[in-house]
């Protein structure tokens, strides 16, 4: 058995650190998958005399690669460790990239989306860095070290269109292949900043690892404080994928520009993201239960803000409520679940989480052009309310248990 090894916050700090950096640049390869795979999607379709109708799977095959990816990922770095595990990633992306701009020179639409399910491999990497930074902090920082990773979002909300603006068109007449031949040097320069990743080992070089015995994965999985974590965090971002991705098609609809709808989008992924600097603290100071709570009600804010109007204001408020409701929960409930394993059981409950998680992501941006092509924009706002109320009963359930356990111990 390995021992663990103590980790000082100011190891956690430069742990954290290194993950936003990795975060802002590695993580921008996903908005410029999503802004451009429909895209570059319907281009190749066009050229070839195909039915444009499938010019979203590419998108879709993003999804699908990171819900893959997440298991293998996890399997990977608990072989090789995380910083190869995630240099590793980092190149899985730039090769995404190459596959990706090879179709669109070769116009062949199944490998790219073939290229854009390898960019999802390498981005479901992306997702585990704000474990592997929970995990190399001292409890007091783990929602902080969140945070700091997450944080690093808003600069790949940034670094990602902004490569879409200055390279799409590098390589004409070969519309947007520019993006992806930048995607490589992301990857690449990735690769970089996470080689210098300091993760905390024992005296035999393996990566610090708790002494107690590991658990079956059934007995981690049944646990209250998991079972509502879980279902916290997926509830979040299933609604927050399931809300955003009908709504640049509703405003369109509604007679606004697809100018007017990303814009929106703009101000949804800043409010999702932006918070994050500040989000921990507020954990620290008020308990994860308390924060996931008001992100919940945060999303119930949202669906009403939707449903009061049509007004380009109001889809707009709508998103950014959605964005700052998203990042309240899910960094909360990702603090309560690295609270329900200890460092021996992580890889494995980390990758079946995350596989959970996007599977779940994926299947929900999936249905939301269904259901709003088939009941409108109205009814995939009434959806947030039943599984908002359903999250908050679970958490309500799991605070009550808690208080009357302390209660009993107590009068012990």
């Amino acid at each position: 058995m390995h021992q663990t090894v103590e980790i000082s916050e100011t190891s956690a700090k430069r742990t954290a650190l290194t993950l936003a950096a990795a975060q802002s640049i590695v993580g921008s390869a996903a908005p410029i998958s999503i802004s451009l795979g429909g895209l570059a999607g319907f281009y190749l379709l066009q050229l070839n005399g195909m039915d444009t109708s499938l010019a979203t799977a590419p998108v879709t095959g993003f999804n699908v690669g990171v819900a893959l990816g997440a298991l293998p990922a996890a399997l990977l770095m608990r072989s090789l460790g995380r910083r190869p595990g995630f240099m590793t990633g980092a190149a899985v992306t730039a090769l995404g990239g190459a596959i990706a701009a090879i179709a669109l020179f070769r116009t062949t639409f199944l490998l790219f989306a073939i290229g854009l399910v390898v960019i999802g491999l390498g981005g479901s990497f992306v997702q585990q860095y704000r474990f592997a930074a929970a995990d190399n902090s001292p409890a007091h920082f783990r929602p902080r070290a969140i945070s700091w990773v997450l944080g690093g979002g808003v600069f790949a909300a940034v670094v990602g269109p902004q490569t879409v603006v200055w390279t799409r068109d590098l390589f004409e007449p070969v519309l947007f292949a520019g993006a992806f031949v930048a995607m490589i040097g992301l990857g690449l320069l990735g690769v970089a900043i996470l080689s210098t990743l300091n993760i905390a080992r024992d005296k035999k070089g393996h990566e610090s690892v708790s002494s107690e015995p590991v658990r079956p994965l059934a007995q981690i999985l049944l646990q209250p404080r998991f079972l509502v974590a879980f279902a916290c965090g997926v509830g979040s971002y299933a609604l927050m994928s399931f809300v955003m991705t009908g709504a640049p098609l509703a405003m369109v609809g509604c007679g606004f520009t697809p100018d007017d709808a990303a814009l929106g989008i703009s101000f949804h992924v800043m409010a999702m993201f932006a918070p994050s600097f500040v989000t921990g603290r507020l954990i620290a100071r008020f308990g994860k239960e308390r924060i996931i709570a008001i992100g919940m009600l945060l999303l119930i804010g949202c669906a009403i803000v939707a449903l009061s109007g049509i007004a380009l204001w109001q889809f707009w408020s709508a998103l950014v409520l959605l964005g700052v409701g998203w990042n309240f929960a899910f960094i909360g409930s990702t603090t309560m679940l690295t609270e329900s394993y200890h460092a021996g059981e992580r890889n494995k409950v980390q990758g079946l989480h995350d596989f959970l998680l996007f599977s779940t992501v994926a299947f929900a941006s999936l249905m939301s052009g269904f259901t709003l092509n088939a009941f409108g924009w109205e009814m995939l706002n009434w959806i947030v309310f039943p599984v908002v109320a359903f999250c908050l009963v679970l958490l309500g359930l799991l605070v009550l248990g808690t208080r009357n356990k302390t209660i009993a111990q107590a009068g012990e």
